[in-house]
């Protein structure tokens, strides 16, 4: 799927009023295949000891997978659920941005599972890697 087809305007004016918009958390790139967005390590992400809380990244992965299937099930009267998350926390990071990467690893008729790698923005260095399973059910 080109997710191309989409403004990123269109996709952040939905973090209104959301999780999301709490956390910062924003789309900066649409592409063939995959979506990319971005996190800010900062008082809203961290966990007491001062470094990017697991939950937040599990949230991040779980953005991205559920917009990409999102946007994958307009106009067909269904819409996406989550239905599992894992996620491997990999390295501490105490402040910046962390970018997600989502790419669609079965595009299936009643489920969608996405990979998605977060990677510190300035080091490249990857934080976190997760699947997310999504159930597409009727409206």
């Amino acid at each position: 799927m080109n997710f191309g087809q989409f403004t990123l305007e269109e996709v952040n004016a939905l973090n209104h009023n959301t999780l999301m918009e709490t956390l910062g958390i924003k789309c900066i790139e649409l592409g063939s295949g995959f979506l990319r967005f971005s996190m800010p390590v900062d008082h809203r992400t961290h966990q007491p000891m001062g470094i990017l809380h697991g939950g937040a990244s599990a949230a991040l992965i779980e953005t991205v997978g559920s917009f990409g299937s999102f946007l994958m099930a307009q106009g067909t009267g269904e819409r996406p659920v989550g239905l599992a998350i894992h996620a491997e926390h990999l390295k501490a990071v105490r402040q910046g941005t962390v970018i997600a990467t989502g790419t669609l690893v079965h595009p299936g008729s009643s489920t969608h599972v996405w990979n998605v790698d977060v990677h510190e923005m300035e080091t490249e260095q990857l934080v976190c890697t997760g699947r997310l399973t999504i159930m597409r059910i009727k409206k």
